[in-house]
């Protein structure tokens, strides 16, 4: 199965997403890793309404912009439910 990178801001609350590319320049690229968030690193939608988007990384919280969070392309992951 062929997985496609989409944008992060395009997930779902509690959607889980490895980080494939971050599109944008080199401050772009460099506020995003002083903020955590770089290439590998697996993320959780905690929240995508109106305002910004809430990322769980690891034990943090990170809040993003939904510009910014269009230039982060992500691959979905899923998670097996608990039984």
């Amino acid at each position: 199965m062929n997985k496609t990178a989409i944008p992060l801001a395009f997930l779902q609350i509690g959607q889980n997403a490895v980080i494939k590319e971050i599109i944008g320049g080199r401050c772009l690229k460099r506020r995003l890793k002083e903020m955590g968030l770089a290439k590998g690193m697996t993320v959780k939608i905690l929240k995508n309404d109106h305002g910004p988007l809430i990322l769980a990384l690891g034990n943090s919280r990170i809040a993003l912009g939904f510009g910014m969070a269009r230039k982060v392309l992500v691959e979905k992951i899923e998670v097996p439910k608990a039984k």
